[in-house]
């Protein structure tokens, strides 16, 4: 096990100091409750990194700190980011899901619902090729900044939420611990978003039966899971004419997080995809109707399945696999038909069961400081 402590910036370049801003503007005579007392000495965030992870990717103006940790995982659970005070990220992304929330498609604080389902937040700071399904947020900074203000997710404003933060018995302080800023008035949404983002990285599942057997040589696969290991990874061709689940789903982290047709619609052309997907946000045709490939990490946990929930187990999954898609043009190469028995099905869930991470979804350092 290796463990980073992330360096911390100079905070000068991060926040202003002696900036007292109201609106965007500089205030000329600030209040006195503006003013945050309190010491600024943030703490390097140790992030335990398994000696088989490559290293984790932080970017240089937002080292984690276990002061910005902290605050993060309190504004993750805290429904004071939703207009109505009844939900907050948490709300979809439950962490004994694997942060989902076991729903086909998500429903937000109006009752409606969305297109697609709630992603396993798993690894995170490993993936450098886009957040959400069509990856239309590029870092997870990015990626906080926009449930709140979605109509069907937490609708509410940054503006709104940040005079609720700049008001609160302790958050004030609690940002200044983490950013070092002087004032209530500096506390802005991007400093939030850090904040939550800094907590996501945290997120690190290595600790599967499936790492301790290949990684920590401890305990053996059972012969059922054997059997399923050596299907999903295409180890012996004669069992069974497939591609194999391992050219999207790649160890160690059981996705290459790539963006790809799996085959699930049936349409006339690439412009009619019920979903456009990637293609929707890089204006690129041949990318409609693709989304990211999902880990398969804590996939026992995770169900209903797909972008849009449609198959609510694991043998719905394999059988759609298994009948080869619809042959449109941009399907992955992989999708092509091939035969699977009941027997085969049972064997490659028992391995991905292997994938379960119960020591990442119990953590306590993940749970609900409120609780």
């Amino acid at each position: 096990m290796r463990i980073f402590a992330i360096a911390l910036l100079a905070v000068t370049s991060i926040v202003g100091f002696n900036a007292c801003e109201d609106g965007g503007k500089p205030c000329t005579n600030c209040p006195d409750d503006d003013l945050i007392s309190g010491q600024y000495n943030p703490q390097p965030y140790n992030l335990e990194v398994p000696s088989f992870f490559p290293e984790p990717i932080i970017p240089p103006d937002n080292p984690l700190t276990v002061e910005g940790v902290e605050l993060g995982r309190r504004l993750f659970y805290d429904k004071i980011l939703s207009a109505d005070g009844t939900m907050s990220c948490a709300s979809c992304h439950s962490p004994e899901k694997s942060f989902t929330d076991g729903n086909a498609v998500s429903t937000g604080i109006l009752g409606l619902t969305g297109r697609r389902s709630s992603m396993a937040i798993v690894n995170l700071a490993y993936n450098a090729k886009g957040f959400f399904w069509d990856g239309r947020a590029a870092t997870l900074e990015d990626q906080a900044l926009l449930p709140v203000e979605d109509h069907i997710e937490l609708n509410e404003s940054w503006p709104n939420v940040i005079e609720k933060i700049r008001n609160h018995a302790d958050y004030p302080l609690r940002f200044r611990k983490a950013f070092g800023i002087d004032r209530k008035s500096e506390i802005t949404k991007e400093l939030a978003v850090k904040a939550i983002a800094q907590f996501e990285r945290t997120f690190i599942s290595a600790d599967s039966k499936y790492d301790k057997v290949v990684w920590k040589n401890e305990g053996w696969f059972t012969d059922q899971e054997e059997r399923g290991k050596m299907l999903f990874f295409f180890e012996e061709s004669q069992i069974v004419n497939h591609p194999g689940c391992s050219h999207c789903h790649i160890a160690v982290f059981f996705t290459d997080n790539n963006y790809k047709n799996n085959g699930l619609n049936e349409v006339a052309s690439l412009t009619d995809f019920p979903d456009l997907g990637r293609g929707a946000i890089n204006g690129n045709v041949y990318d409609n109707g693709k989304f990211r490939v999902p880990t398969l990490r804590n996939i026992e946990l995770t169900a209903p399945y797909m972008h849009d929930g449609r198959f609510q187990t694991l043998e719905q999954v394999l059988e759609h696999y298994s009948t080869g898609g619809h042959g449109v043009e941009n399907e992955d190469v992989n999708i092509r038909p091939f035969p699977l028995t009941e027997q085969d099905k049972q064997d490659l869930i028992a391995f991905m069961k292997t994938l379960t991470d119960t020591s990442f979804v119990n953590n306590p350092a993940f749970s609900d400081p409120f609780k």
